[in-house]
Order: C-alpha cells, then structure tokens, then sequence
C-alpha cells in the first residue's frame, strides 16, 4: 500500500516511527494509503534543518524571493488538474470544487508574489537635526503551519507563500486524513527555486503538533481547526513566548430579511450550506428567515436540495461528494437522529439519511433541512461541519441581529435584502469577522484578510493578505546619524527632536 511521506530537506523522506494512519478513500470506504506518523525527534530533525536553511534565504533578496513566488504560481497552474485529482480523491469533494479551492489559493500566490511592495518600510528625514528614523519589516525565522483536511491545498496556501516570500522557514503539518498534496506542492516550491530546507512537511497526528508547540525554535504558528484545538494550541504556544494565530470553528448565519428575492437567497443558502458536503468553515449553516418569508424561502431551499446530485468525484454529474470519514459521517447524521426525537419542536423537511446513496459504500449522506429549529438545540449550538442546513425564525430584524451577536462564533455571516440601508446597519451592527451583503459565503479576496471574531479566532492578525505579511514579520526602527566628528560632545540628557 502507497505511502505518503514526510518532506525534508528537499527531498522526500520515509517515516521511521513504525506508527501508521491510515488515508481512507471517502467515495468507497476503502483505504488508499497510509502515513507514518513523525516523532518528536523527526518533527525536530526538520526544525533544525529549517533553522540551517533561514539564514541563507532571509538573505535572498526580495526579487528573488518574489521571483519565486511568480514561478510557483505558474507551475501550480500548470498542474491545476492533477492537484485537484489528488485533493478529491483524498478528500472527496467533487473535482470542480477542488479546483475551485485552488484557484482562490492562485490569488494568495499572486498576492504574496507582491512582496517587494508590500515590504516597503517607511522613512522620515530629518526627525531630528541630522537624524533620520525609518521603519523596516523582518522575518522571524523558522515557523510552522498546522492545517486542516478540508481544504488541504488552499490553507497551507494562505500560510506558506506569505511566510516564505518575508523570508522565514516553514514547517507544515498537514492534516493526516488527506496529506498526499502538500508533497505535491513542496515538490512544486523546489522546482520554482525555493532552497532546500526552506519548506518542509511533516506528517502525523497530535506527537508532531506538540513539538512544533513546544520547541523553542519555532518561532510562530499558524492554525485553522476547531475552537477547542485552537485555544489550547493559542494558549500554550503564546505561554512559551511564540507568536499564533489560531482559526477556530463557526456557526455562519445567513439573515434573510421580508425583502429579499426568495429565489435568489434558497439558490445562495443551498450553494453555501451544501457545497464540499457543508465541510467549510464558511458554510451557512443557520438560515435566519425573518418574518413572513419563512414559509416560501423553506420550501424554495426544500425544491433545490432535491435535485442535488451526491455521488463520488469519478461521477461527472455528482455536485457534492462524500464525507471525510466514516465517524464523521455517523456523528452528522446523529444530529438528524436527535432532530426527529419525540418532543424536539424542530421539523426535519429534509432527510439526508433517507437519501439512497447514504447506504454506502463510501462517507456519503445526503443534504438535510431542518425548520424551525430551537436555539437550544444541538443543531443550532454545535458546529456540525455537514450538510445540514438549519432555518431558525424570526420575526424582527432586531431578533435576527441579537441572534448573530449572541452566537459563541464570530467567523461570518450575510445579510439577503434589497434595502440598502438595512444591509448598511447590518455591516455596522454585526459583531462578525467577516460579513456578506448578498454574497453567503463572504471570503475576502487575497489581498484583504481572511478571520473571525470572538470563538472564531484566538489572536490579534488574520490570517493571509496585509495582515498575514504582519504575522509573519516583525518590525524594527532604526534612528541614524551620520554627524561631523568635530560636533561630537558628550550629553547626558535625554534625546532631543528639535
């Protein structure tokens, strides 16, 4: 059986540890490969020889890190399909919707190709007599990626070219359950002329991640998974004096206000609660219906989601593939189970479970929605991470806002309506990240930033564009005086700037 190994140096190395994860194929049920889970000396044996790398390629200069960068961009658009092949067959979602997360991850390439101009520091002639003060951005060194298995191309996107293209080391570890493209990618950043040493992978599970935590030169960490992961990765990697950003879960609402035109807000809910199989961090998966609009805007998302078409990748007709694994796919569909329990007040008008593809083989269940749901209830509190789509109603504006405001998550959130002013209050009322006006899933373009608020991200800088070039840099100002030598004198006093 194939197995998918750790990246060093440039070069990929076996495991040696002996302990195997297996890499399930989600369409089928079957195993396709396995990883040999790095030790704590294998995870360090790569630190080390990012640590070798950093000097020589902090001191490339920023044309050639930016050189790069436009050449990795181009050698990852000339292997489009194959890296979508590879994530689809790992992860299951469809072909076109792992193309679809590679090519919002080409924008961060392009973005981090900008180097040169984003790195420019700023300078003040004559703050003193004789005495200038300009600022400049530095790299910090060896840092690391921790990401996730549902977008397993686009995350480590996010980090890596923005960390690399400052000047720092990278470490990723990548999800176990679907880690065969980061290798495709490291091998793609060694033929663009990244240096050997200067990107590397490490697979495994939880013995990796605690050394990157734990090991002193690591300098950052980055993060995209659950809150309860993230808050203990944020609090004890900040505790031994590194910088993080850690992305948590999310429960993304989408308000649909009286107004709106119901057939274009069921097409948005049912696009971002169903697609890649509800396993985004964006999906929606509360649909707030104001007001008179319920009942029509249910029964226009119930329409659609019938004709949803759930198979495996090989499928060319298939719109949304299978679950990750197995235990992930019995956990959503316990969510439903719960749903139908005698006294729940919530009506499932869709069940997934009763879909004929959810028999196996495979991960599959199919698209669910349930009306009238509880906000006490397991389906409106927990992040499912599936494609089960709640419709919570109520009857105000003022209502739908509390209800975004008063969630534990902060990620993101929308906002259906043809009223501009209301769509204005929203934005301003909202205590959200990241937040769509007619748009459901409102990911930035890469040249803003990508992160939530509250629960959602533990942190102060989002994660890529402007604020991923500050996480990853530090900033030192630098007060020059070049003074005659026959003005010299001693003076004890304190600096004077006029």
């Amino acid at each position: 059986m194939r197995e998918i190994k750790h990246w060093i140096n440039g070069t990929a190395v076996d495991g040696t540890s002996g302990r195997q994860l297996p890499v399930w194929d989600p369409a089928t049920g079957e195993q396709q490969a396995y990883v040999v889970a790095a030790t704590a000396a294998e995870t360090a044996d790569a630190v080390a020889v990012a640590k070798a790398a950093f000097p020589g390629w902090r001191a490339a200069s920023l044309s050639r890190r930016a050189e790069v960068m436009f050449r990795f961009r181009e050698l990852v658009d000339a292997n489009r399909k194959e890296i979508a092949s590879l994530v689809s067959q790992e992860h299951g979602k469809t072909v076109a919707d792992a193309g679809g997360e590679l090519a919002r991850g080409l924008e961060n390439i392009e973005f981090a190709a900008g180097a040169p101009h984003l790195l420019k520091g700023g300078y003040s002639e004559q703050a003193s007599t004789g005495v200038d003060v300009y600022s400049i951005r530095q790299p910090l060194g060896v840092v690391a990626g921790i990401t996730p298995f549902n977008f397993p191309a686009m995350v480590p996107i996010w980090m890596f070219c923005n960390a690399l293209v400052c000047g720092n080391t990278f470490i990723l570890k990548p999800s176990e359950k679907d880690p065969s493209v980061s290798l495709l990618l490291a091998d793609l950043l060694r033929q663009a002329g990244l240096p050997d040493g200067a990107f590397n992978v490490v697979q495994g599970d939880r013995e990796a991640v605690e050394t990157l935590i734990a090991h002193p030169d690591v300098q950052a960490l980055s993060f995209v998974g659950s809150t309860p992961v993230a808050r203990i990765i944020y609090e004890t990697a900040t505790a031994k004096g590194k910088r993080v950003q850690a992305l948590g879960g999310a429960k993304n609402h989408m308000v649909v206000l009286p107004d709106a035109d119901v057939d274009a807000a069921a097409d948005a809910a049912v696009s971002a609660g169903y697609g890649s199989a509800g396993e985004r961090c964006m999906a929606v998966s509360v649909v707030v219906a104001v007001g008179a609009i319920g009942d029509p805007l249910v029964a226009a998302i119930k329409e659609r989601v019938g004709r949803i078409a759930v198979g495996p990748a090989s499928d060319p007709a298939a719109e949304m593939g299978p679950l990750i694994s197995r235990e992930h796919r019995d956990k959503v569909a316990g969510y439903l189970a719960g749903a139908g329990a005698a006294g729940q007040a919530a009506e499932v008008v869709v069940d997934g479970r009763d879909a004929p593809i959810s028999g196996g083989p495979g991960f599959f269940l199919g698209a669910s929605l349930v009306d009238k749901v509880p906000t006490d209830s397991p389906l409106y509190t927990d992040e499912i991470f599936g494609p089960v789509l709640s419709v919570v109603r109520a009857d105000s504006y003022e209502e739908a806002l509390d209800l975004v405001n008063d969630n534990e998550f902060g990620n993101g959130t929308a906002i259906f309506t043809r009223d501009g002013g209301a769509a204005r209050r929203f934005q301003y009322d909202v205590n959200c990240g990241m937040v769509g006006v007619n748009v459901p899933v409102p990911v930035p373009v890469a040249y803003y930033s990508f992160g939530g608020w509250k629960s959602s991200l533990f942190g102060d800088l989002h994660m890529y564009g402007p604020e991923g070039i500050q996480f990853y840099t530090r900033s030192k100002v630098v007060t020059s005086r070049w003074p005659d030598p026959a003005s010299s004198e001693i003076d004890l006093g304190f600096p004077k700037v006029r």
